[in-house]
């Protein structure tokens, strides 16, 4: 199947042709005709494989359709929410790869900069609006957004931005927005059961798209674990860093924190090493993740604001330095790496605390996450690690190894969007 087959047009499909694509991911196979169609979507697949352009393709296209209306001018027309700064961000760029060709208007919401410029595209009525919650709403209660004509609402991120600490946001701003004539859409990497029956409130009769097991860690990721006592944690990140082949390392921890000083510990060993977490600034943040996305520094060390979405071309490894107490925050870590079909690996570090949120992953991915020794590296210095009893599941035979090199090209286009994920080459997320 062919991008031509699904329903757009030749300005899409020509944007679509510049930016590198070459064949629809499932997910896009099966989401964008769907969409045209205007049904409203809950859409569910695998990190990395192409959610971004699922939805914003058709999106595109319906309203480049509609747009020589002249009831539609100069009114927002489209309304897309995601949990953080860097999505916004990331989104954007995917949307105006994608309209380069398309007389539409695009704009940006979101805190820790001006908003000045977001107050004034709101009040001209561009067609559509990438936001995050909090800011929406602030410029919402001056008086500035006008979702009067709104015809597309999404939630990006839906498992995120449906928790309870965005529902109400979330309620709050569907208030304001139409009920007749409004699409909705919700795409996210995961969608639990529980949280999967609260869309009710916001979706009219959806079609549900589910591309691959609800909760599946992509299959180029290859998993390993390494028992390892907390003090020695940090000594052990330093010696798996002699390797060169760890050349674009992402490491997370639980605490901004801990994130700081795992980034100074690292420094001061001269390994090129930049955080990002929600205490840094705006700046701050875009300047640590452009370093990384450049090659100028080797590691990112982040908490779990950088796990969902953030999309960096050709990371090699993901680092569990805290292991994630939840398996939905797992599978969007590891889902950094091995992105568009090429191979990474994810490595956790596992303390006797971190025994039941590991076995309780295990049970979920049905899989024994492949146990490996640390080659030249001395745990009983430190203290020794306590042995446990991992998951034995039928499909344990099929642990993961570590993974084939995959060294990337430096000198190739930086990867400063989701619109390199997904595709043979590139498909946004």
């Amino acid at each position: 199947m062919s991008f031509e087959t699904l329903g757009l047009g030749p300005n899409l499909l020509r944007s679509i042709e510049e930016v590198g694509y070459t064949d629809p991911t499932p997910i896009q196979q099966a989401a964008i005709p769907l969409i045209i169609e205007g049904s409203d979507l809950i859409g569910i697949a695998q990190t990395g494989t192409g959610k971004t352009a699922a939805f914003t393709l058709p999106m595109l296209e319906t309203l480049e359709r509609l747009t020589k209306d002249p009831a539609r001018r100069g009114k927002t027309r489209a309304l897309v929410l995601s949990p953080t700064r860097e999505l916004v961000v990331q989104i954007h760029e995917n949307v105006s790869a994608y309209a380069r060709h398309l007389p539409l208007k695009v704009a940006n919401v979101y805190g820790g900069v001006n908003e000045a410029p977001q107050k004034k595209a709101l009040r001209g009525g561009v067609d559509l609006v990438i936001a995050t919650p909090g800011r929406l709403m602030d410029l919402m209660g001056q008086g500035c957004a006008d979702f009067s004509g709104l015809e597309f609402f999404v939630l990006d991120e839906a498992d995120r931005m449906l928790d309870m600490g965005f529902l109400p946001n979330i309620r709050k701003i569907v208030k304001d927005l139409p009920k007749k004539g409004r699409q909705t859409l919700l795409f996210s990497a995961t969608l639990s059961r529980d949280i999967e029956k609260l869309t009710k409130e916001f979706l009219y009769r959806p079609k549900t798209v589910e591309i691959g097991k609800r909760i599946n860690p992509a299959e180029t990721v290859r998993q390993c674990i390494h028992e390892v006592p907390k003090s020695a944690k940090l000594s052990l990140l330093k010696h798996l860093l002699h390797d060169n082949d760890l050349y674009s390392v992402l490491v997370f921890t639980r605490t901004k924190h801990g994130a700081d000083r795992v980034a100074r510990q690292l420094s001061k060993s001269r390994i090129p090493t930049s955080a990002i977490h929600s205490n840094r600034s705006q700046n701050q943040r875009a300047r640590a993740l452009q370093d990384f996305k450049d090659g100028k520094t080797r590691v990112l060390v982040a908490t779990d604001i950088a796990a969902r979405g953030i999309d960096v071309e050709g990371i090699t490894h993901v680092i569990n330095f805290d292991f994630p107490p939840n398996t939905e925050d797992y599978i969007h870590r590891i889902g950094r790496t091995g992105r568009a079909n090429s191979q990474g690996e994810a490595i956790s570090f596992i303390t006797p605390e971190d025994h039941g949120p590991l076995r309780l992953l295990e049970r979920k991915i049905r899989k024994t996450i492949y146990r490996k020794k640390v080659s030249g590296f001395n745990l009983s210095r430190s203290s020794s690690a306590t042995k446990f009893k991992p998951y034995k599941s039928k499909e344990s035979s099929k642990s993961s190894h570590s993974p084939k090199k995959n060294p990337r090209n430096r000198n190739q286009k930086s990867g400063n969007s989701r619109r390199h994920s997904g595709q043979r080459r590139s498909s946004g997320r």
